[in-house]
């Protein structure tokens, strides 16, 4: 079951089709799905998590959680709507388009997928373009 918790003003208008398209790349990477939470929030929200938990003093766009029990997909995934607006901004992208790839990102996360080398950074951007094609052919 995949959940949307809103701790700012923002919401999504789309729901169901993010919803579904999520389930589809999750099944298209032989999981199962179980309990995903995004949280959407602002700067000062995800940064108190990312020094927290993390003990990291930055700004981000997406931390993610991952509680996933074998093959099947658990996890909390907070996501920074200034950051993903900002973002849109730098890499000449839509909101939406930025807001997709953080949301199939966190997804990837569980998936196995890493982006800490630079051959695995890459390896995540073709499987999050990959992904966001999945959408784009759905609707």
């Amino acid at each position: 079951m995949i959940n949307f918790n809103y701790e700012t003003e923002f919401s999504l208008d789309n729901e169901e089709s993010i919803s579904n398209w999520i389930t589809k790349v999750i099944k298209s990477e032989n999981k199962k799905e179980g309990e995903i939470n995004y949280i959407f929030c602002d700067d000062d929200y995800l940064h108190k998590i990312n020094v927290e938990h993390l003990g990291h003093d930055t700004l981000t766009d997406i931390i993610s959680f991952d509680y996933s029990i074998g093959n099947e997909i658990h996890g909390d995934v907070f996501v920074s709507v200034e950051r993903v607006k900002d973002n849109a901004v730098d890499f000449n992208v839509s909101f939406d388009e930025e807001l997709k790839r953080v949301l199939v990102h966190g997804v990837l996360h569980y998936c196995g997928y890493k982006d800490k080398t630079e051959k695995d950074e890459l390896l995540m951007r073709s499987k999050e373009d990959e992904k966001l094609a999945m959408f784009h052919v759905e609707q």
